[in-house]
């Protein structure tokens, strides 16, 4: 028995040519090859990106010139001044005093919309259209386009609510105005996110649970919102960082102004630089913007495996 079978496989392996066998001997030559097509991206990023901000960190523990050149180290002494200063300090009470006034109602009029357009009505189509519409806007045209509604004589604004209120030059109202403006920015892209997210929910879980005779909102808070939680954790994220970023709308509208009601971190380090030319006051204050917005990412990755929802 024992040989018939040695003779078996002596015969299958004499039917096994070269070309049947098949052995992959690692190369070295190509272990570099997937990182030569990583090359243009790490250029690019460390042009645009990484150059700038080691740049800015460096001179944020210098002392500058009028021209933003470095002319001597002086540690951690810009910080220090830098919460002395009450421009800064009412500069971030502003940045935060404006962050939520953007973020919030952006992400709630965006979710009320997609929940609207994610109906299966006649013109749903329309309504992406028209719901997506602020997306293509830039802030700049938008700005001046606003500006005019809020002009405090010819203004649409005051004409609709049959007020006499200067929407931009008022210190009560300025930074309202503004968010206003970010917040119908902002619209657009939370809308797209988040029908995308709606759409991604399998119907027959709606369906089943409204047999069981859930109603509205019992689906709403039970099914919806942990269903599309990724995508509405993705959508907080992005306005938080775009709220702590906004800057064309405000030197527009505001430059600012009135006093300083709407004097937000970005813009203060824009007169820092380019006014004051006290280019290593405005490169600390980047730095000090950039680790607020860090640690708030950080916090809401902490706690995302808490409200979020994976299918």
């Amino acid at each position: 028995m024992q040989d018939s079978i040695d003779s078996i496989n002596s015969k299958v392996a004499e039917n096994i040519t070269h070309k049947d066998l098949i052995y992959v001997k690692p190369k070295q030559k190509f272990l570099i090859e997937p990182y030569l097509y990583l090359i243009p991206c790490l250029l690019i990023f460390g042009v645009f990106v990484y150059f700038p901000f080691f740049k800015t960190l460096f001179l944020s523990f210098t002392l500058t010139n009028a021209r933003g050149k470095f002319v001597e180290m002086v540690g951690f002494q810009n910080y220090v001044d830098i919460f002395k200063s009450p421009e800064f300090i009412n500069s971030l009470k502003v940045t935060l005093k404006f962050v939520p006034m953007i973020a919030i109602p952006a992400i709630i009029v965006g979710f009320i919309l997609a929940l609207l357009a994610n109906q299966k009505l006649k013109a749903s189509r329309i309504y992406e259209i028209m719901f997506s519409m602020p997306m293509a806007v830039a802030s700049a045209p938008a700005a001046i386009i606003w500006s005019m509604l809020f002009h405090p004589t010819i203004g649409f604004m005051n004409y609709i609510l049959g007020t006499n209120i200067g929407w931009l030059t008022d210190e009560r109202w300025a930074l309202i105005s503004v968010a206003i403006v970010t917040v119908w920015l902002n619209i657009g892209i939370n809308f797209i996110f988040l029908t995308t997210g709606l759409k991604n929910i399998p119907e027959e879980l709606n369906e089943s649970a409204a047999i069981d005779g859930a109603n509205f909102f019992q689906r709403l808070f039970k099914i919806t919102i942990p269903m599309v939680s990724p995508t509405l954790f993705f959508v907080i994220l992005i306005n938080v960082i775009n709220a702590f970023q906004s800057f064309g709308q405000v030197k527009l509208m505001t430059a600012g102004g009135p006093g300083q009601a709407t004097n937000v971190l970005v813009h203060s380090i824009y007169r820092e630089a380019f006014f004051n030319n006290r280019f290593e006051m405005a490169c600390t204050q980047s730095i000090i913007l950039f680790l607020i917005m860090l640690t708030i990412t950080l916090i809401q990755f902490k706690y995302e495996r808490k409200g979020v929802h994976y299918q």
